[in-house]
């Protein structure tokens, strides 16, 4: 360095007491030299070393961010504003940071927040002083003086200077100030001329003198001078870098940008010829080149590049094979295209700016790169209202509104998510509207006295208590809170199938996730019941969500499995009650009811007595049947129902009187008897004999009855175009109709 040891010196000294230093010089000055000289000098004295950060382009916000980035091991991951002041405040580190563009308020705020940190800051004069209360020491740099501005002249050109060209750096100094930036453009045009006069095929002008040196004010603006002397590749990297306002693209994507395979050696070649300086981790031009070159006519084609350049970086940041942080690192050349091409009115690079802000919007996102984010968007929105694209205006308004749900701006967050819906709303758009539905959501749940509020930490960017507990502004800390579910229909109890069914108490057994969250969600009184907590009191966060889901999910099983048994029962009794065509004639058929004698293996018509001395036959629940004249209407219950029978026996029959079956009436469905139209014309003769008592079968029935209740019930089944049947019920029920 020349000329800068005791501005150097000095930094350092500030810099090991604790104290923070801002520098400010205007560009060319060498700022950034000398804040990378000084850095090295303080790599021992802070903890946590140096942090070297850029703030070009980069809110207070977002340097808060790279500094917590840049000491803690937390990929992938945006701490709140509550933990990232916390955490920057336990940072003890000498920071750099070189370009910053804000002062005044926003700088004390910033230094504020990390009081363990000394910062070595650089700006320009147009930026905001710090105000008086910043304890901020002041360091104005300036120009060389004439003999360093010499010296660097020499060591740019690469050699001594002759005779005139050391009159010609000190008119050259006067010109420029002293700017260190200028030197080292004059070294470059000496070294174009020196490469003219020894080029073999260009012969030597005036005799074989060398060419003259350019005049002062050419040599103090020398971007024209220098860039007719560059390959066509660096030329044309130059175009592209007037069209995005001074950015220069990566050196990666000049070869498709330029057409040339070798134009990534371009940015190389500007960098020696002073063209462009670096700006964190990519290049811009340097002070006044871009305004130089425009007026040469570098900046007729801008519009027509600029769109190029988008439709370029629109491909590579949405192929799935680039990082989220690859395209986070060209986030101004893609954010200058964007501005670029909202300023044209030319036919479709409003359309080409919507496409480009969707394709990198989701890669700032995910980078963590939230301001870049915010522009995107915003450019999209603006791109979006101007090509007339209602559906991508939309999309961007949803896109504000979950960035600001992030940040914990819920009022913005509401406002822009209900201009998404509504938009949507217009275009019909269901998928749409249902997703901003769902963001809205989560703005109410995350609003203070919301009933979910405490599941999601602190809401509205409230910060967390020593007790634990989130103390919101608009709901008291004990208030009771009410979910509401969803109300269900009133099922029918399933004990209304059997008059004599009783509940029981049986295991429940294991069901999979996907039968479970298929059936009907629990009533209200359910819900009520597992949002409760242990002892009464009021359940806080996902503590009270699982409760809650347990409970619900048991609930859900129970009647799942209850649902399946009944289900289950019925398709049995329908496949075992089935008719058969080959069934014999002698089996039920219409008009006859069903009866089953000792000796037969099936059931068989019941055939009406004729006459007192044939042994009555026993009904189909076990009653006794009293024998009947043929032509004696019957007067008792209809066909189909019996009266309720006694106490089982152990063989599943029951004694008594025997009576004949009775006809089936016309309608089975009815359950009470029909009074006949005319009055019995006989008298049902009287049996001669004692009832016999039914000798019970010797095998076992289907269903074992026991002494206690039964559990089950039987469903009633119908069948189309056979005679109506009665079904045999459990132990201690009556018998139900098919």
């Amino acid at each position: 360095m020349l000329e800068r040891d005791q501005e150097r010196e000095r930094l350092a000294r500030l810099i090991a007491r604790g104290r923070s230093v801002r520098v400010t010089g205007p560009s060319g000055t060498g700022r950034s030299t000398l804040l990378e000289a000084v850095a090295s000098d303080c790599e021992r004295l802070a903890p946590d070393g140096v942090v070297r950060l850029s703030g070009y382009r980069r809110t207070p916000t977002d340097l808060l961010h790279d500094l917590y980035a840049a000491v803690y091991d937390a990929p992938l991951y945006r701490p709140d504003r509550a933990e990232l002041l916390e955490a920057v405040q336990e940072i003890g580190a000498v920071v750099v940071l070189d370009d910053i563009e804000f002062g005044g308020a926003a700088l004390d705020e910033f230094l504020d927040a990390a009081p363990e940190c000394a910062f070595l800051i650089s700006a320009t004069p147009d930026v905001p002083a710090p105000s008086a209360d910043s304890h901020l020491e002041e360091v104005f740099l300036s120009g060389l003086s004439r003999t360093a501005g010499r010296e660097l002249l020499e060591l740019a050109a690469r050699r001594p200077l002759a005779a005139d060209e050391a009159s010609w750096a000190a008119d050259l100094w006067f010109e420029s100030e002293g700017l260190p930036l200028r030197f080292v453009q004059a070294g470059a045009l000496l070294r174009q001329r020196d490469a003219l006069r020894d080029a073999p095929s260009e012969p030597e002008a005036d005799g074989g003198q060398a060419a003259p040196l350019p005049p002062l004010a050419e040599a103090a603006s020398p971007a024209v001078l220098l860039a007719a002397s560059l390959s066509e590749a660096a030329r044309d990297a130059l175009r592209f870098a007037v069209a995005l306002g001074g950015e220069c693209p990566n050196q990666a994507h000049l070869p498709a940008l330029c057409g040339d395979t070798h134009a990534d050696a371009a940015l190389g070649e500007l960098l020696g010829h002073g063209l462009v300086t670096a700006a964190g981790s990519h290049y811009r031009l340097a002070a006044g080149v871009a305004a130089h070159l425009a007026a040469e006519g570098y900046a007729d084609e801008d519009a027509g590049r600029a769109h190029t350049i988008a439709q370029h970086y629109t491909w590579w940041a949405g192929h799935r094979s680039v990082a989220p942080e690859r395209v986070a690192a060209e986030a101004d050349a893609i954010l200058a295209a964007m501005a670029a091409l909202i300023g044209s009115r030319e036919a479709g690079h409003a359309d080409a700016a919507v496409l480009l802000a969707r394709a990198a919007a989701p890669a700032f996102a995910a980078a963590l790169h939230w301001g870049a984010w915010e522009r995107a968007v915003r450019h999209g929105q603006e791109a979006a209202r101007l090509a007339g694209q209602v559906a991508d205006e939309a999309y961007f308004h949803h896109e504000l509104g979950v960035l600001a749900l992030c940040t914990g701006n819920l009022d913005r967050a509401r406002a822009e998510l209900e201009a998404s819906i509504g938009l949507r709303g217009v275009l019909a758009d269901k998928r749409g509207t249902v997703a901003g539905r769902r963001a809205l959501a989560l703005v109410a749940d995350r609003s203070p006295g919301s009933a979910m509020a405490g599941a999601f930490g602190a809401g509205g960017g409230g910060r967390t208590g020593a007790g634990g507990t989130t103390a919101s502004s608009g709901a008291a800390a004990d208030e009771e809170t009410t979910i509401v579910t969803p109300k269900v229909a009133t099922t029918t109890p399933m004990a209304a199938i059997g008059a004599s069914a009783t509940a029981t108490t049986a295991a429940i057994p294991a069901v999979s996730r996907t039968s479970a969250a298929s059936v009907t969600p629990a009533p209200p009184a359910a819900a009520s019941a597992a949002s409760a907590g242990p002892s009464g009191g009021e359940p806080r966060g996902l503590r009270r969500l699982a409760a809650y889901g347990a409970r619900r999910n048991v609930v859900a099983a129970a009647a799942g499995v209850l649902l399946v048994a009944v289900l289950g029962t019925v398709v049995t009794l329908g496949a075992t009650s089935g008719n058969d065509d080959n069934s014999p004639a002698d089996k039920v058929k219409p008009g006859h009811s069903a009866t089953q004698r000792d000796d037969d293996k099936g059931l068989t018509a019941g055939e009406p007595t004729s006459g007192t001395g044939q042994a009555p036959q026993p009904g189909l629940s076990g009653a006794p049947q009293a024998p009947t004249s043929p032509a004696a209407p019957s007067t008792g219950a209809p066909s189909g129902s019996t009266a309720p029978s006694g106490p089982s026996s152990p063989s599943g029959t029951s004694s008594g009187p025997e009576q004949p079956p009775s006809p089936p009436s016309s309608d089975p469905t009815t359950q009470g008897p029909k009074p006949t139209t005319k009055p019995p014309t006989g008298k049902p003769t009287t049996p001669t004999e004692e009832p016999t008592r039914p000798t019970p079968t010797t095998s076992a029935p289907a269903t074992t009855p026991t002494d206690e209740t039964s559990t089950t019930a039987s469903a009633p089944t119908t069948q189309t175009g056979s005679a109506p049947t009665t079904q045999t019920g459990t132990a201690g029920a009556g018998p139900v109709r098919t």
